[in-house]
């Protein structure tokens, strides 16, 4: 139950929707199992199994959505459309064109794609209609994206946009550590990597080291001034959830202190009682940490602009 990473969105504050609506709308795109001739199906599916595709506790939400998908290797297909060709050239003496060669592998794909495996895998989103937070546990923005299309084809309206902070995350990230110090109420870890802006983009990675020591804190501030820019900084917020910043203000690597997981498993006695446990902690805890991350990036865009290019090493202040 527990996210691993987070993909953030905004929503009004409050969303106008409520649940049922909500519920009735996401009945117009349920999970059906990938049909035999097709490559892919996606749809909405139980949280915890018991048939809701909503699961509500104390005014939060969280939906799945289900892909499977067929895996259907293309080195499989073009090494028997390559075959069906010479079968075609030593019976009738000519070689197949690049049109014809066309044909063949889309008949192949018809004919191995019922028997092509499934792979299934599941993606949570936690929405916080009073509040206007959209969290997708996601590693990536792709997977992120494929949830709200599935949401913007049931939905009769979705007014969601990214979270646009005042600070980009990469000019914090390379303030905290220039300066040698993470925000009011966060810490910084040991896991870091800067990137160069020039043409070759070349990179230093810092794992499991103490970045906050002269030696380590000295090279880092060197390569700030190199022109190099941070796009991964590690840290723990009131020393109850570590996770890993993106330049792109994605969090990866979400963890949650085991003294809160502890908690949790203490007051439930079954399986659905450990979910409503686990779920009540898990967004209670980020219901706090998320206004005082953005806080520490200077506070929330009124309005979403566009994202701008990333920062120059002359635009920062200690490279003056």
């Amino acid at each position: 139950m527990w996210f691993k990473n987070l993909q953030i969105y905004r929503l009004p504050a409050p969303w106008s929707i409520d649940l049922a609506r909500l519920d009735e709308q996401l009945g117009r795109g349920p999970f059906v199992r990938c049909p035999s001739h097709q490559p892919l199906s996606r749809g909405w599916v139980s949280p915890r199994k018991d048939g809701a595709l909503i699961y509500s506790n104390n005014h939060q939400w969280l939906i799945a959505l289900a892909v499977e998908q067929r895996l259907l290797p293309s080195s499989v297909i073009n090494e028997t459309a390559q075959e069906r060709a010479e079968q075609i050239t030593d019976q009738q003496g000519y070689t197949p064109g690049r049109k014809q060669m066309k044909e063949i592998k889309e008949r192949v794909t018809e004919e191995l794609m019922p028997r092509a495996f499934t792979k299934k895998r599941k993606t949570f989103v936690w929405i916080d209609p009073q509040n206007g937070w959209f969290i997708v546990d996601a590693g990536s923005p792709g997977k992120a994206e494929e949830v709200i299309e599935h949401l913007r084809h049931c939905l009769d309206e979705f007014p969601l946009k990214p979270l646009h902070t005042q600070l980009s995350p990469q000019s914090a990230m390379a303030d905290w550590l220039a300066g040698g110090e993470a925000p009011a109420g966060f810490t910084v870890d040991r896991d870091c990597e800067l990137k160069s802006v020039a043409e070759e983009k070349a990179a230093v990675r810092y794992v499991r080291h103490p970045l906050e020591g002269e030696g380590i804190g000295e090279q880092i501030k060197a390569h700030l001034v190199a022109g190099k820019l941070p796009t991964r900084l590690a840290l723990t917020w009131d020393e109850r959830i570590s996770f890993v910043l993106t330049e792109k203000l994605e969090i990866k690597r979400l963890a949650f202190l085991d003294m809160l997981k502890e908690a949790a498993e203490k007051n439930a006695e079954h399986a659905d009682e450990q979910f409503d446990a686990d779920f009540a902690l898990m967004t209670g805890e980020l219901s706090r940490f998320l206004p005082q991350l953005v806080a520490a990036l200077g506070g929330e865009q009124e309005e979403a602009a566009p994202l701008s290019a990333s920062t120059g090493a002359s635009d920062l202040p200690w490279a003056s």
